[in-house]
């Protein structure tokens, strides 16, 4: 063989495994960790559909061309009067279809006609080549259960599906479902009017901790079914430990804490698990680590960041309280670990500092297209990440979680790279700093550094 026929075949070669490689990528759903907006942290229950495309609109002019892709309308969206859901007794609205299924509030969104439910919204986000989703509560409606509506698709009627003893211990909407051929049945008439609207997306709420492998085996099924690629999302954490290999073949996202809100830190004898403070999400990040990978991503929750408003899901109207150090850090933690990426802010009220963090398209590529992410130094003071990225470059975060200034400085092989210098970049300031024989750097309290290694 001639050496011009061996460079043709070598060529080749390469060119089949990158075809193949893009083709399985193509076909597995979240390939990448998720990168997306979702109304809970700004809206609550409360969005309408002029709110959400107002939000849609934004994250299309200044987001999709960094990656961003999924726009979220999170729980709530089939209330009528959402501003009652505090009021024990009050009517909150409830719309379902004659088979027991939610519908959107025709009062919210308008342009949602009888079974059409949210198609239409669906159509204008995939006109903007975005992608949909919703969050929904596992279960069946009460009021299902109450008239006993028939099943769609199926012979079955609510009775026969719903768990009445089975309740969400936070949210009343609805009745657990029993492992059965009826509860099978009603997940798939909704996987089936899911997709139906254009779904992409399906935040499923209440099914993590504790951790319901029925329903989320079910789910998972009904969705494979349903002739459109959903991606599965599980909600509240923390999802137990013991439940990865579980978890990875039948969701591919998982939430890892109770929910994430703006706070650096908690006092040390608030042991409650709501709301998560960033700093205990460290040791969540790490101890999910080894089960992160294409399809399956522990999911650290969304990023409160920007102006929480005007409805959030906890607390009053407001700037993050995350000071911007602190916002970096939960940027840089969040893509050092690989956690997918979903914003909570109110986009109409976005400021330059928050969109900043967030088109960074050399610290988005770490989130999206690093490898063998793991912390390679942990104390109560100071946490090193390190990753392996494309072409042989690698990774490292350095965060300082003390209240004072730090210093830190690192050999390579402490941070576990085996050569004797690198080429570094600071990757938050996109500044070359020459080739290194030791890492050092010098970070305000809470602040945090990302860096390329080459």
């Amino acid at each position: 063989m001639t050496r011009f026929l061996r460079w043709w075949v070598v060529l080749l070669v390469i060119f089949a495994e990158s075809f193949l490689v893009a083709q399985s990528s193509k076909s597995l759903l979240a390939a990448t960790p998720p990168m997306g907006w979702n109304s809970w942290d700004s809206y609550g229950l409360t969005i309408t559909e002029d709110q959400f495309k107002a939000n849609v609109g934004w994250f299309n002019q200044h987001l999709k061309q960094y990656g961003w892709q999924y726009v979220v309308i999170d729980e709530g969206w089939y209330l009528q009067h959402p501003e009652n859901a505090g009021t024990k007794g009050a009517d909150q609205g409830y719309t379902l279809d004659r088979n027991g299924r939610y519908l959107p509030a025709p009062n919210r969104f308008p342009s949602s006609g009888g079974d059409a439910g949210l198609k239409a919204l669906g159509d204008y986000v995939h006109s903007l080549g975005l992608k949909f989703g919703i969050h929904i509560i596992r279960g069946i409606p009460k009021e299902a259960v109450d008239k006993n509506l028939a099943i769609a698709g199926s012979s079955f009627h609510a009775a026969e599906a719903a768990n009445t003893s089975d309740l969400c211990r936070w949210n009343p909407d609805n009745y657990g479902l029993k492992a059965n051929a009826a509860g099978q049945a009603y997940y798939d008439s909704l996987a089936k009017l899911y997709a139906s609207w254009g779904l992409d997306f399906i935040k499923v709420d209440c099914i993590s901790q504790p951790y319901d492998a029925d329903e989320i085996h079910m789910m998972s099924a009904a969705l494979k079914k349903s002739g459109r690629p959903i991606v599965l999302s599980l909600s509240p954490g923390p999802t137990p430990i013991e439940q990865a290999e579980d978890v990875r073949e039948y969701a591919q996202m998982w939430r890892i804490s109770d929910d994430f809100w703006d706070l650096w830190k908690k006092p040390t004898d608030d042991t409650s698990g709501f709301p998560q403070s960033l700093t205990l999400q460290f040791t969540k990040l790490a101890q999910w680590s080894p089960y992160a990978g294409p399809g399956h991503w522990p999911d650290a929750d969304m990023l409160p960041l920007g102006y929480l408003g005007p409805k959030p899901g906890w607390g009053d109207p407001r700037r993050s309280r995350l000071t911007e150090d602190e916002a970096r850090t939960l940027i840089t933690l969040w893509s050092i670990a690989r956690s997918p990426l979903v914003l909570g802010a109110n986009l109409t009220q976005m400021d330059a500092f928050t969109e900043s963090l967030l088109t960074n398209p050399e610290v988005i590529a770490v989130d999206q297209r690093s490898s063998g992410n793991k912390p390679v130094i942990q104390t109560p003071a100071t946490v090193v990440w390190t990753a392996a990225g494309v072409g042989g470059k690698r990774y490292v975060a350095v965060f300082n979680l003390g209240d004072s200034e730090q210093t830190a400085s690192y050999g390579w092989k402490e941070l576990g790279l085996s050569g004797a210098s690198y080429k570094v970049r600071d990757l938050w300031l996109k500044k070359d700093l020459g080739e290194l024989s030791t890492l050092k750097t010098t970070l305000a309290p809470h602040a945090s550094a990302l860096y390329s290694a080459q």
